[in-house]
Protein backbone atom coordinates (compact mmCIF):
# COMPACT_ATOMS: atom_id res chain seq x y z
CA UNK A 1 0.00 0.00 0.00
CA UNK A 2 0.93 3.56 -0.65
CA UNK A 3 0.41 7.00 0.55
CA UNK A 4 -1.31 9.41 -1.02
CA UNK A 5 -0.32 12.44 0.05
CA UNK A 6 2.37 13.76 1.76
CA UNK A 7 2.02 13.63 5.71
CA UNK A 8 0.76 17.10 7.26
CA UNK A 9 -1.07 18.10 4.57
CA UNK A 10 -4.08 16.35 3.62
CA UNK A 11 -5.12 12.80 5.34
CA UNK A 12 -3.40 9.97 5.01
CA UNK A 13 -5.30 7.68 2.21
CA UNK A 14 -4.06 4.27 1.68
CA UNK A 15 -4.85 2.32 -1.44
CA UNK A 16 -4.86 -1.51 -2.21
CA UNK A 17 -5.25 -2.89 -5.49
CA UNK A 18 -5.89 -6.33 -6.70
CA UNK A 19 -6.90 -8.15 -9.47
CA UNK A 20 -9.79 -10.50 -9.54
CA UNK A 21 -11.20 -11.13 -12.98
CA UNK A 22 -10.96 -9.29 -16.37
CA UNK A 23 -8.47 -8.14 -19.06
CA UNK A 24 -7.39 -5.53 -17.07
CA UNK A 25 -3.58 -4.05 -17.45
CA UNK A 26 -0.89 -5.18 -14.80
CA UNK A 27 -1.67 -4.17 -10.98
CA UNK A 28 1.12 -1.63 -10.90
CA UNK A 29 -0.77 0.41 -13.32
CA UNK A 30 -3.80 0.18 -12.11
CA UNK A 31 -2.61 1.33 -8.52
CA UNK A 32 -0.99 4.02 -10.10
CA UNK A 33 -4.17 4.79 -11.97
CA UNK A 34 -6.12 4.80 -8.65
CA UNK A 35 -3.31 6.82 -6.77
CA UNK A 36 -3.84 9.92 -9.34
CA UNK A 37 -7.46 9.22 -9.41
CA UNK A 38 -7.83 9.45 -5.39
CA UNK A 39 -5.59 12.43 -5.11
CA UNK A 40 -7.32 14.48 -7.44
CA UNK A 41 -10.92 13.31 -5.52
CA UNK A 42 -8.95 14.45 -2.33
CA UNK A 43 -8.20 17.75 -3.51
CA UNK A 44 -11.43 18.91 -4.31
CA UNK A 45 -13.45 17.96 -0.76
CA UNK A 46 -12.83 18.92 2.85
CA UNK A 47 -11.20 16.30 4.60
CA UNK A 48 -9.77 17.02 7.91
CA UNK A 49 -6.44 15.32 8.78
CA UNK A 50 -7.72 12.61 10.59
CA UNK A 51 -10.06 11.58 8.30
CA UNK A 52 -7.40 9.18 6.38
CA UNK A 53 -7.63 5.63 5.97
CA UNK A 54 -7.19 2.72 3.85
CA UNK A 55 -9.73 2.15 0.57
CA UNK A 56 -9.59 -1.39 -0.98
CA UNK A 57 -9.89 -1.18 -4.82
CA UNK A 58 -11.26 -4.67 -7.05
CA UNK A 59 -10.87 -4.79 -9.98
CA UNK A 60 -12.91 -7.22 -11.71
CA UNK A 61 -14.69 -8.60 -14.33
CA UNK A 62 -18.83 -8.27 -15.20
CA UNK A 63 -19.77 -11.47 -13.97
CA UNK A 64 -18.33 -11.15 -10.52
CA UNK A 65 -19.69 -7.25 -10.40
CA UNK A 66 -23.18 -8.80 -11.33
CA UNK A 67 -23.10 -11.35 -8.10
CA UNK A 68 -22.56 -7.92 -6.13
CA UNK A 69 -25.08 -5.61 -7.92
CA UNK A 70 -27.52 -8.26 -7.23
CA UNK A 71 -26.58 -9.20 -3.72
CA UNK A 72 -26.43 -5.95 -2.29
CA UNK A 73 -28.56 -4.00 -4.87
CA UNK A 74 -30.95 -5.79 -5.80
CA UNK A 75 -30.04 -5.62 -9.20
CA UNK A 76 -29.34 -8.13 -11.60
CA UNK A 77 -27.03 -7.13 -14.24
CA UNK A 78 -23.23 -6.19 -14.69
CA UNK A 79 -22.41 -2.41 -13.38
CA UNK A 80 -19.36 -0.50 -14.24
CA UNK A 81 -18.44 0.29 -10.09
CA UNK A 82 -19.70 -0.20 -6.78
CA UNK A 83 -18.75 1.49 -3.80
CA UNK A 84 -19.19 0.16 -0.08
CA UNK A 85 -18.20 2.35 2.70
CA UNK A 86 -16.45 0.81 5.93
CA UNK A 87 -18.61 1.08 9.04
CA UNK A 88 -17.30 3.67 11.72
CA UNK A 89 -15.03 2.17 14.14
CA UNK A 90 -15.77 3.15 17.57
CA UNK A 91 -12.41 3.01 18.89
CA UNK A 92 -9.88 3.04 16.35
CA UNK A 93 -6.87 3.58 18.37
CA UNK A 94 -3.74 3.93 15.93
CA UNK A 95 -4.96 1.24 13.41
CA UNK A 96 -5.40 2.58 9.92
CA UNK A 97 -9.15 2.32 9.66
CA UNK A 98 -10.81 1.25 6.51
CA UNK A 99 -13.03 3.93 4.56
CA UNK A 100 -14.33 1.03 1.98
CA UNK A 101 -14.01 -0.43 -0.79
CA UNK A 102 -14.65 0.25 -4.38
CA UNK A 103 -15.39 -2.58 -7.00
CA UNK A 104 -15.27 -2.08 -10.95
CA UNK A 105 -16.09 -4.00 -14.08
CA UNK A 106 -14.07 -4.28 -16.67
CA UNK A 107 -15.91 -5.49 -19.64
CA UNK A 108 -18.91 -2.69 -18.34
CA UNK A 109 -15.55 -0.22 -18.07
CA UNK A 110 -14.38 -0.96 -21.98
CA UNK A 111 -17.90 -1.26 -23.04
CA UNK A 112 -19.33 2.53 -21.99
CA UNK A 113 -16.11 4.14 -23.40
CA UNK A 114 -16.35 2.40 -26.47
CA UNK A 115 -19.55 3.68 -26.61
CA UNK A 116 -19.00 6.90 -25.44
CA UNK A 117 -16.03 7.96 -27.16
CA UNK A 118 -13.55 8.10 -24.50
CA UNK A 119 -10.15 6.83 -23.38
CA UNK A 120 -10.81 3.68 -21.38
CA UNK A 121 -8.45 5.24 -18.80
CA UNK A 122 -9.88 8.64 -18.76
CA UNK A 123 -13.30 6.85 -18.18
CA UNK A 124 -11.77 4.41 -15.35
CA UNK A 125 -10.42 7.15 -13.52
CA UNK A 126 -13.74 9.02 -13.40
CA UNK A 127 -15.10 5.61 -12.28
CA UNK A 128 -12.61 5.60 -8.86
CA UNK A 129 -13.17 9.21 -8.63
CA UNK A 130 -17.08 8.52 -8.47
CA UNK A 131 -16.68 5.67 -6.26
CA UNK A 132 -14.15 7.32 -3.87
CA UNK A 133 -16.71 10.30 -3.55
CA UNK A 134 -19.62 8.06 -2.48
CA UNK A 135 -17.56 5.80 0.07
CA UNK A 136 -16.61 9.98 1.51
CA UNK A 137 -20.32 10.67 1.63
CA UNK A 138 -21.23 11.69 -1.05
CA UNK A 139 -24.31 10.88 -3.25
CA UNK A 140 -26.76 11.70 -6.64
CA UNK A 141 -30.04 10.14 -5.04
CA UNK A 142 -31.41 14.02 -5.38
CA UNK A 143 -31.08 16.40 -8.42
CA UNK A 144 -28.78 18.90 -5.65
CA UNK A 145 -26.57 15.91 -4.77
CA UNK A 146 -26.15 14.41 -8.31
CA UNK A 147 -25.32 18.29 -9.16
CA UNK A 148 -22.80 18.16 -6.13
CA UNK A 149 -21.14 15.13 -6.94
CA UNK A 150 -20.98 15.75 -10.75
CA UNK A 151 -18.81 19.15 -9.95
CA UNK A 152 -16.70 17.62 -7.52
CA UNK A 153 -16.07 14.85 -10.14
CA UNK A 154 -15.87 17.71 -13.00
CA UNK A 155 -13.43 19.53 -10.86
CA UNK A 156 -10.65 16.49 -10.10
CA UNK A 157 -10.84 15.45 -13.44
CA UNK A 158 -9.94 18.65 -14.50
CA UNK A 159 -6.97 18.56 -12.12
CA UNK A 160 -5.55 15.76 -14.37
CA UNK A 161 -6.59 17.36 -17.67
CA UNK A 162 -9.27 14.72 -18.40
CA UNK A 163 -12.64 16.21 -20.14
CA UNK A 164 -15.89 16.66 -18.63
CA UNK A 165 -17.58 13.57 -18.42
CA UNK A 166 -21.11 14.80 -18.40
CA UNK A 167 -20.43 16.71 -21.11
Amino acid sequence: MDDIPPAGEKPEIFVEVAIEAGAWTSETALQALAERAIRAAISVIELEPDEGGAISLLFTGDAEIQVLNRQWRGKDKPTNVLSFPAPEMINPGDELQPLGDIIVAQETVAKEAAEEGKQFDHHLTHLIVHGFLHIMGYDHETDEEAEEMEELERKALQTLAIHDPYA
